[in-house]
């Protein structure tokens, strides 16, 4: 299956931890980018690139106010991404459900085949096999 570009670049900005830390930071409220700077050890336009990739992929905005340009997270910025990912948990959702009904098939027929070879008639030389 080939993703959208926007899902693309959504997924390679959340992969790059400093990026998911300035996120995060973003989620607590709006920043500028030398405040966004001060709990890392790279140098300001390190971290100004950093903001042009999450900018880029349409995760946070910017506005300019005077000679600061604070950021803020992108309203909806992740609605693609939740629908991908909507899609992928309905799919192991219908996995899981398929497996239990199998499972559950396989106990009742290893339910009623254990009930013919109960009592005092054993079978011998045949040992049940366990899944694990």
């Amino acid at each position: 299956m080939q993703l959208h570009a926007a899902l693309d670049a959504t997924l390679a900005a959340l992969s790059d931890p400093t990026r998911r830390a300035i996120l995060a930071r973003l989620a607590e409220g709006e920043a500028t980018i030398n405040e966004l700077a001060q709990p890392f050890a790279i140098s300001q336009p390190a971290i100004s690139r950093h903001i042009k990739v999450l900018t880029e992929a349409g995760l946070i905005v910017q506005r300019v106010e005077g000679t600061k340009r604070p950021c803020r997270l992108a309203p909806g910025a992740l609605s693609e991404l939740d629908e991908y990912l909507e899609m992928l948990r309905k799919a192991l959702e219908q996995n899981y459900q398929r497996l239990d009904r199998l499972l559950a098939k396989q106990r009742r027929k290893d339910g009623n085949h254990e009930q013919v070879g109960t009592g005092d008639r054993r079978r011998k030389g045949r040992r049940r096999q366990t899944p694990f």
